[in-house]
């Protein structure tokens, strides 16, 4: 079974031709459970998320802030495991029929497999995986399997990034470019800052694959100034605070569809 890259691509293009971008939210498999944590992802997409990414709770993080290590912990302690990352993928994508990518590093696809991994998530109607520590020169073995599983294989940029590397990274990256807003880790910032707009232009001048961007982005103001420039906007930490501060787990939903809701405004222009 082929996995859903021309899903997330028709989608991405779709949004362009509205002359907006696109809501893309993270949530973490397995939080608040497994269960809870597939409801989560359908309260997004039914907010107005375009597409999810659904994170592989992993111990040791390198990109995840203090929110989503909080969430990523309650999983683990939960005994989420890779089959329950299919699972939320699965459910998720037959429920609403959106593009569902999962966030993971590289270790746990590598102790697991990498063709059985791709071949999984594929199975799972999975549109790709994000790789935020997967080097682009150790990465042809996962992209051999990832392509042959119709699977995009999304590359993390930074604004440290050199034009060189950028062109490296886009050369072979498929679905989008993360480009990562500023140095630092995940959370809701005050201010996402020009370093992400100039980043944006710099990895656009060597590929034509969309560029979305990440970390810090919060409300539907921000989601409308990260809009103005990128081709998509991704909220991550927002979510997952939601869901953390709710008094129980319908509430930490609705928070969840209501964010969605407001940040969906956002790149529309409509805050």
């Amino acid at each position: 079974m082929s996995g859903n890259v021309q899903l997330l691509n028709d989608t991405l293009a779709a949004a362009k031709s509205e002359g907006r971008a696109a809501l893309i939210a993270y949530l973490p498999a397995g939080f608040p459970t497994v269960t809870g944590g597939i409801e989560a992802v359908k309260a997004a997409l039914d907010g107005g998320a375009d597409v999810v990414e659904v994170g592989l709770p992993h111990s040791d993080p390198v990109l995840d802030g203090p929110v989503i290590q909080t969430a990523d912990d309650i999983a683990l302690r939960g005994g989420v495991r890779i089959a329950d990352v299919m699972r939320t993928v699965r459910e998720a994508h037959e429920a609403t029929g959106k593009p569902i990518l999962v966030m993971t590093y590289w270790n746990p696809i590598d102790r697991y497999g990498v063709e059985r991994f791709t071949a999984e998530l594929a199975e799972a109607g999975g549109a790709g995986c994000i790789l935020p520590d997967l080097p682009v020169q150790e990465s042809a073995l996962w992209r051999e399997h990832a392509d042959k599983h119709g699977l995009a294989t999304v590359f993390v940029v930074a604004p440290s990034s050199r034009d060189a590397r950028l062109a490296e990274i886009t050369a072979v990256g498929s679905g989008f470019v993360y480009a990562a807003s500023l140095m630092g880790v995940t959370g809701t910032r005050a201010s996402v800052g020009a370093q992400a707009e100039d980043l944006v232009r710099r990895t656009r001048a060597t590929t034509d694959t969309p560029v979305c961007v990440g970390l810090g982005v919060s409300n539907a103001a921000q989601a409308a100034e990260v809009a103005g420039f990128a081709d998509g906007v991704i909220v991550g930490s927002a979510f997952v605070k939601r869901m953390l501060d709710a008094p129980d787990d319908a509430a930490g939903l609705e928070g969840v569809r209501t964010l969605a809701a407001d940040l969906a405004k956002g790149v529309r222009g409509q805050a």
